[in-house]
C-alpha cells in the first residue's frame, strides 16, 4: 500500500510504500533529509510526526519519545498517511550520487591504529559533495564501508579519509597491511545530511570523538574558504594524546582566526603524555564551558553511544534546542 507524506513547514510531499522507511522514500524521490547512520542508532534523522501513525521497526527510540510523536525516519515505515516535521535540505538531485573508480593517492600513518588515506578520481571526473558528508566504498563481494570526507569539496578532485583500524575489520585490514599507493577502488557518494546548516549565523560547537575529527575538519575548512565569521568552538576528544593524530591543525585554525577555539579532551591520558589540559568526557568539557546553550547549534561526530549522551545533556542541562544538534554516528564493522 502506498501513503502520501507531507513535510512541514516545507509543505513538499512524496510517497511512501508500506515497506519502506520515510527516508528511504524520500531519497528514492530526490528529496533529502537529515541522515546518518540509515540504521536507527545515530538519531540525526529524528523527528515529529504531526499526523498519522508509523511502525517504528528497529529504532533505538524511547518509550517516551514515541509517545510524543517522535520517530526516527531511517526506521519509520508508514501505516497511514502522515505530516511529518522537518528541516527540509535542498534536492538530491542538485548533488548527484556517483559511483566511481578511485586510485590512492597516498597512504598515511596520523597515528598507530589511525591512517590518512587519499583517492584521486579519474581525470575526467569530479565529486561535488557537501563538507561532511561520506562516501560508501564499495567492496568486490557486495559489501560497503562508509566513511566521512575529511576534506573540503574544493575542485572535487582528491577525496580524503581517516580510517581506524578494526581488529578483525574486512576493510580496514586490508587498508592496514595490503593497501598500496596506485591501487584503485571503488565508491558511491556523497551520502548524509551532516554538514553546516547556519542560516542564522549562530555561534557554532563542533563536537568530535576520535576519527569523528574527520568531517569536523571538512566542515571547518569549508567555513574558511567560505569566509563564515560566526564563532566555531572546536572540542576534540580522544583517550590519550596520540588519538589526538592532527592536534597541530586545529590549534593553527585557532591561532590563525579569532572567531575558532579549540579545546582538546582526553578521557585516559598515557603515563608519558604529560597532559596539562581538559580531561573526562569531551561533551563534559562543552557543558563545564556553556552552561547555556540556548543560542547556539552543535554538530557532533563519534561513537553512537558518545552522541546519544552528549544530546541528551546538551539538551536537558544546557537548554540546546533539540533541533539545533546535528550529528553523524560511526559505527565499525567486523568480518
Amino acid at each position: 500500500m502506498r501513503y502520501q507524506v507531507t513535510v512541514q513547514p516545507s509543505g513538499r510531499q512524496f510517497a511512501a510504500e508500506a515497506d519502506e522507511s520515510l527516508l528511504d522514500a524520500a531519497l528514492r524521490q530526490g528529496l533529502s533529509m537529515p541522515y546518518g547512520c540509515k540504521d536507527g542508532a545515530c538519531g540525526a534523522c529524528k523527528g515529529q510526526i504531526l499526523e498519522g501513525s508509523v511502525d517504528h521497526g528497529k529504532a533505538q527510540l524511547a518509550d517516551a519519545d514515541k509517545a510524543a510523536g517522535q520517530a526516527l525516519y531511517c526506521c519509520a515505515r508508514p501505516t497511514s498517511d502522515l505530516v511529518i516535521e522537518c528541516r527540509q535540505l535542498r534536492s538530491a538531485h542538485d548533488i548527484p550520487v556517483k559511483t566511481l573508480p578511485a586510485r590512492i593517492e597516498s597512504l598515511e600513518r596520523l597515528a598507530p591504529d589511525v591512517i590518512e588515506l587519499k583517492l584521486r578520481l579519474p581525470a575526467s571526473e569530479q565529486l561535488a559533495f557537501l563538507a561532511g558528508q561520506y562516501i560508501d566504498i564499495l567492496l568486490k563481494d557486495g559489501r560497503k564501508r562508509s566513511f566521512s570526507l575529511a576534506n573540503a569539496p574544493g575542485e572535487g578532485k582528491l577525496l580524503e579519509l581517516h580510517i581506524r583500524h578494526v581488529p578483525g575489520g574486512f576493510f580496514t585490514e586490508q587498508v592496514f597491511t595490503t593497501l598500496k599507493v596506485r591501487d584503485i577502488l571503488r565508491f558511491s557518494g556523497p551520502h548524509g545530511g551532516f554538514f553546516l546548516k547556519n542560516d542564522a549565523a549562530k555561534p557554532v560547537i563542533l563536537l568530535a570523538g576520535g576519527t569523528g575529527f574527520a568531517p569536523i575538519k571538512a566542515i571547518v575548512e569549508q567555513a574558511l574558504a567560505d569566509g563564515h565569521a560566526q564563532p566555531l568552538y572546536i572540542y576534540w576528544g580522544a583517550r590519550a594524546r596520540a588519538d589526538l593524530y592532527q592536534d597541530a591543525l586545529p590549534a593553527a585554525w585557532a591561532a590563525a582566526h579569532a572567531n575558532i577555539r579549540y579545546v582538546p579532551v582526553l578521557s585516559a591520558p598515557a603515563a608519558g603524555d604529560a597532559w596539562n589540559g581538559r580531561t573526562g568526557f569531551v561533551h563534559q568539557a562543552v557543558i563545564e564551558d556553556f552552561p547555556d546553550l540556548s543560542g547556539f547549534q552543535v554538530y557532533a561526530c563519534g561513537s553512537p553511544l558518545m552522541i546519544d549522551v552528549a544530546r541528551q545533556d546538551l539538551v536537558a542541562r544546557c537548554g540546546l534546542p533539540a533541533e539545533e544538534f546535528f550529528s553523524d554516528a560511526f559505527t565499525f564493522s567486523a568480518s
